[in-house]
């Protein structure tokens, strides 16, 4: 934009111009403007063919104008007073938005904003401290709005200052390296580790590979061992007593039923099925006539004294 005063000669002057330069004499007042000699009367303002001799015009795309039709044409006007800026005024403009000097402020504080950082929300401009309280990005960390320059991580639409983004446990920063997010914490794979991997309910180590569950509680393959033996139960038939594991030979040994006949224990491991008569106990291959050894299970049976007999042997034992 340009401001111009035009100059006012008369021919005394022109006389004078062309003792240094030939130029073309017209008779009477003229005026010189724009590098050119005009009559008085043709040097008028573009839109409203007012003379513009002796008056202030702006010069527009070679074209003069006076200040009345220049600032109805081309001024703009102010985005918070929606007065027009005129030539003597300041234009600031932003995205297409224009304001007087004194009209750009703060829409929250009303400070002026000139020469100043700014933010703009919602068509609206704010000062720096203004826009941080009610718009900026705060860390979920700290609670703290990003500044400019600040570095921020970010995770699933969750955002932090880069020191603090830590383990929520140890407080180590986490930088590049890797973790692991639980109930909106964030953990290092350390401390992740130690307090919710999964530990062995005998030794109380971590379990990395190669656990057994008993009983909904994990072990260590080489702690799942008879508790009597110390035998791996590991891929073994075992079985429990007051929610201990035994390997079946143990078990066997400690708790189990004695046959009468063999005097091997019945575990009842593997289905194995055994006969029960008062207090007596018998595996189903041990119960069998005394006397001519033939199966008893699901027959009919006499005792005598210590043994068993089928109603046929112990007939012929009375006779």
């Amino acid at each position: 934009m340009s401001k111009a005063v035009l100059g006012h000669r008369t021919t005394d002057d022109l006389a004078t111009s062309l003792e240094t330069s030939p130029q073309l004499i017209f008779s009477g007042e003229y005026t010189k403007a724009m590098s050119k000699d005009w009559h008085s009367g043709h040097f008028c303002c573009w839109q409203c063919d007012e003379t513009l001799t002796g008056q202030r015009y702006v010069l527009k795309d070679d074209h003069p104008y006076c200040i009345k039709c220049y600032e109805a044409v081309f001024a703009n006007s102010c985005e918070d007073c929606s007065a027009v800026i005129g030539i003597d005024s300041k234009d600031l403009s932003y995205k297409d938005k224009h304001w007087h000097e004194k009209c750009f402020l703060c829409n929250k504080c009303q400070v002026s904003l000139v020469d100043k950082q700014f933010g703009s929300k919602m068509d609206k401009i704010f000062c720096g401290p203004c826009y941080d309280a009610q718009f900026a990005t705060r860390c979920d960390g700290c609670g703290e709005i990003f500044r400019a320059g600040n570095k921020k991580m970010e995770y699933k639409a969750r955002q932090w200052h880069e020191k603090c983004f830590c383990c929520c446990v140890c407080k180590t920063p986490i930088g590049t390296k890797s973790f692991i997010p639980r109930d909106l914490e964030i953990y290092c794979a350390a401390c992740y580790e130690e307090k919710f991997a999964t530990r062995c309910v005998k030794c109380s180590k971590i379990i990395t590979s190669g656990g057994v569950t008993y009983k909904n509680e994990p072990w260590h393959r080489e702690c799942f061992t008879c508790t009597n033996c110390n035998a791996s139960l590991a891929g073994q038939r075992f079985t429990s007593r007051d929610d201990k594991p035994y390997c079946a030979d143990c078990f066997g040994e400690l708790f189990a039923k004695r046959c009468t006949a063999c005097a091997k224990p019945i575990t009842g491991i593997g289905g194995t099925r055994f006969i029960s008569f008062e207090d007596r106990h018998w595996h189903n291959d041990c119960f069998i006539c005394a006397e001519c050894k033939g199966s008893l299970v699901g027959k009919g049976f006499i005792t005598d004294g210590a043994d068993i007999l089928c109603p046929e042997c112990a007939k012929q034992k009375l006779m």
